[in-house]
């Protein structure tokens, strides 16, 4: 009797245990698919921060005049004051201030990367830039093609595209000798990396060119930025030891 009772129990127990087995088991599943639901969510977060454009308000400077400082300490004042100076609205860029030596001063803003780069979206960007008037005529028309077509609300592919057609009809200029820019500006924000960085200037060369400057070397005063195949251009960088302001910049690191 006793044995027929225990196996009566045991057969009562083993479903029960084995429900409790399966129900753990799928739970124990269901915590793994989330956490590596979340570290892909986490992956792409990294990989594509800024997977559209933001609110249009969040790229727009409300000051003119604190658009135009922040334009102008993109290089030193004996170069700054007397340049032309744009800003950005809601129709693209305009001429806040028409100068008389031949520089162009603006914010870029994200855009002025890349369409695949991953911060071509990002409304935190703010890059002070003075160009000399090699690099107004030449470099800044094909920036402020991409950003009317940004603000005309165009895709990443219509924008490249776009761009590519214009350099391949000459709608876009080629680039001019001696173009250059300066980039020395304590208030930049060029992305989520780099900030501000250091105080710099830029010289740019038609194609992929890097090499035959001795960029990225080592000991190298020249840097050389990815190539960039939109705009066609290699742009070299030699940082210098100051802001726009006087004040040293950081120290490289070695």
């Amino acid at each position: 009797m006793r044995n027929s009772v225990s196996i009566f129990f045991f057969v009562l127990m083993v479903p029960a245990v084995l429900l409790g087995s399966t129900r753990q088991a799928q739970a124990q599943a269901q915590a793994q698919a989330q956490a590596q639901a979340q570290a892909q969510a986490q992956a792409q977060a990294q990989a594509d921060p800024y997977p559209a454009m933001a609110p249009l308000d969040q790229y727009l400077i409300p000051d003119e005049n604190a658009e135009i400082a922040l334009a102008r300490s993109a290089a030193p004042a004996s170069i700054s004051d007397d340049a032309t100076v744009m800003v950005l609205g809601r129709q693209g860029y305009t001429t806040a201030v028409q100068g008389k030596n031949g520089f162009l001063c603006y914010v870029e803003r994200s855009w002025a990367h890349y369409t695949d780069h991953p911060e071509f979206w990002n409304p935190k960007a703010r890059t002070p830039n003075c160009f000399n008037a090699a690099a107004a005529s030449s470099v800044t028309p094909l920036y402020l093609m991409k950003s009317r077509l940004v603000l005309a609300g165009k895709s990443k592919a219509e924008i490249a595209q776009a761009i590519a057609a214009a350099l391949d009809s000459g709608k876009l200029p080629a680039l001019a000798p001696g173009s250059m820019c300066y980039m020395m500006s304590r208030e930049q924000y060029i992305n989520d990396q780099a900030h501000g960085w250091h105080p710099h200037v830029m010289f740019y060369a038609a194609g992929d060119v890097a090499k035959s400057w001795g960029a990225n070397l080592p000991g190298s005063p020249v840097f050389a930025g990815p190539y960039d195949p939109q705009s066609r251009l290699t742009t070299f960088i030699v940082v210098v030891n100051h802001w726009s302001d006087g004040t040293p910049g950081p120290p490289m690191e070695h």
